[in-house]
């Protein structure tokens, strides 16, 4: 298609002038459903993703419908977050720069005084939040009897926050006859119901694809223990190439805390919560986009009504209970035809819920493997070698050279010299250690349930056909398991001398210990178990906390 087909709807001649500017082409499904319904005066539900056009879908015709210079609002957009209120105004505004109209945004957080003096002056249209266009009428400063237009966008959003007795006060303010559009990503029963009252035989627009989420996101999980998602989430940033990222968790506390804990192992990252003033909020966002920040962490409602474009990843820290709620973070990403990557970080308890997203979106979700410690070095040692071949051919390093040659003047072999060089320029891979990940629990449950069944079924003194036995042990100890292991570099010394001096009982009293890759066993006297275990939480080997169960 060609802009001509935007010329077919009847639009006015500034307006398709000014669509042709901005670049508008093709128009979207949505569009293409909803813009001839809509001029032609019809009522509209419409149900379309994020990132579908849906702004020109339902901006276009109501700006079309606008009559210049009245003295009251003739249209009025609702949106749940000041984020969208702002973006939908700005897109308003741009779209009829030639028709000569004006559009005013209306939330909390601004001052009142400069809206008042807004409405004051006169405004075509006005795209606000529910709160602060109600208060706004109270106070007798909002008029909306000259309303003909009225668009609830993100209505599933709207309702979901809590904003329906608002909502219905607003739209009684408003004459009854007049256009009504309604636009949600999904349509649950309680949209239904909103529209039953408040529109006028509407027709629907559903804009769906098979599968929810879009095509161009590669999505897949990860199984861990809930301790480990801290250290599954910075193994996956170390192997991923991420331009900006959006990691979701379930509370407030949990963005602040998950941000430090990113920060403090090298990641840079900065919480978006709803603690956050509007100034700081602003300024957060503002150094997501220009890419002063790439990793935002934050909750549900504080993401909403976040529009960004060229988001590379979005992180599953915590999976909603909601599926829905799932198909609005992961369309974050893979917009406006780009790929994206979903990656959700899931404990076993948290299988059903995958179930019940995969049921949901019809798209069944891939199972990866977490890099281990050596292919997550191997890959930092590539990198470094990548960007020194990239120096080399450069030729640029003649200040680095004139010190290389004064060192080997002095002695040192040219080898000693680069590996030295090396090693400062590898420094910062100090502050990002590449934390232990332990079996995942279940699995450790089921192969104690399989030695149970075992050693039932052979007897404590026969054998299996293949000979294994149980490995013996002390009359009256019990194994205990710690989350370190052989490859954390540790022996059987610091295992003996963490109890010891954390538990207060003595070297003596240990039994046998076994070092295994990421874990150890240890046999202690069974009187002496709820002594151990009343201490985790202060067990440290190095820097490093360790935590104590039976095995």
């Amino acid at each position: 298609m060609t802009t001509e087909t935007f010329a077919q709807f009847g639009l006015h001649d500034e307006l398709l002038q000014t669509i042709t500017e901005l670049g508008f082409t093709d128009p979207t499904p949505i569009q293409l459903a909803t813009i001839p319904l809509l001029l032609a005066g019809r009522d509209v539900i419409g149900q379309a993703q994020t990132g579908t056009g849906k702004t020109a879908a339902y901006g276009l015709p109501l700006l079309h419908r606008i009559k210049p210079r009245q003295k009251n609002a003739q249209a009025l957009v609702l949106a749940p977050t000041r984020e969208l209120a702002i973006q939908v105004a700005a897109a308003l505004q741009r779209y009829g720069k030639q028709l000569g109209l004006s559009v005013l945004a209306v939330y909390g957080g601004q001052s009142y005084l400069q809206q008042i003096r807004s409405l004051r002056q006169g405004v075509d249209v006005i795209v606000g939040t529910p709160g602060r266009l109600l208060d706004l009428m109270k106070q007798g400063h909002l008029d909306l009897g000259g309303v003909q237009t009225v668009v609830l966008d993100e209505a599933d959003e709207m309702l979901s926050m809590g904003f329906v007795d608002d909502i219905e006060s607003i739209l009684e303010g408003i004459p009854t006859e007049r256009q009504t559009m309604l636009f949600s990503a999904t349509i649950s029963k309680r949209v239904m119901g909103l529209s039953a009252r408040y529109l006028r035989d509407p027709q629907t627009v559903s804009i769906t694809p098979k599968q929810l989420t879009g095509a161009t996101i590669e999505q897949r999980y990860y199984l861990v223990n809930s301790q480990d998602k801290i250290a599954a989430l910075t193994r996956l940033f170390e192997m991923e190439t991420i331009d900006s990222a959006l990691i979701f968790v379930r509370t407030r506390l949990g963005t602040g805390e998950l941000a430090n804990q990113l920060t403090s192992r090298g990641f840079a990252a900065e919480p978006l919560n709803g603690d956050l003033s509007q100034d700081a909020r602003i300024q957060v966002l503002n150094r997501f986009r220009n890419g002063q920040v790439k990793v935002l962490v934050a909750t549900d409602v504080a993401a909403r009504g976040l529009d960004i474009d060229d988001i590379s990843h979005v992180f599953n820290f915590d999976l909603p209970d909601d599926p829905e709620v799932y198909v609005h973070r992961v369309g974050r990403t893979g917009r406006a035809g780009r790929e994206g990557i979903a990656i959700s970080l899931l404990t076993p308890k948290d299988r059903w819920q995958l179930r019940r997203v995969e049921e949901y979106t019809r798209f069944k979700l891939n199972k990866a493997e977490l890099p281990t410690i050596q292919q997550i070095e191997n890959h930092r040692q590539a990198l470094l070698m990548e960007q020194l071949e990239v120096w080399i051919k450069r030729g640029r390093c003649r200040r680095e050279r004139e010190v290389v040659d004064m060192l080997v003047l002095t002695g040192h072999a040219p080898e000693d010299v680069a590996a030295a060089a090396l090693k400062l320029a590898r420094g910062d891979e100090k502050k990002r250690p590449i934390d232990p990940i332990t079996p995942l629990k279940e699995e450790q449950f089921t192969q104690s349930q399989k030695s149970d069944r075992f050693s039932k079924r052979t007897g404590p003194g026969s054998s299996s056909a293949g000979g294994s036995r149980r490995p013996d042990r002390d009359k009256g100890m019990v194994p205990l398991k710690l989350d370190i292991g052989r490859d954390d570099g540790i022996g059987v010394n610091h295992v003996v001398a963490a109890l010891a001096h954390f538990s207060g009982i003595t070297s003596a009293q240990l039994g046998k210990i076994r070092l295994e890759s990421n874990t150890t066993l240890v046999d202690v006297p069974e009187q002496m178990v709820g002594k151990l275990l009343s201490k985790n939480g202060a067990y440290r080997i190095g820097r490093r906390t360790i935590n104590l169960e039976r095995a």
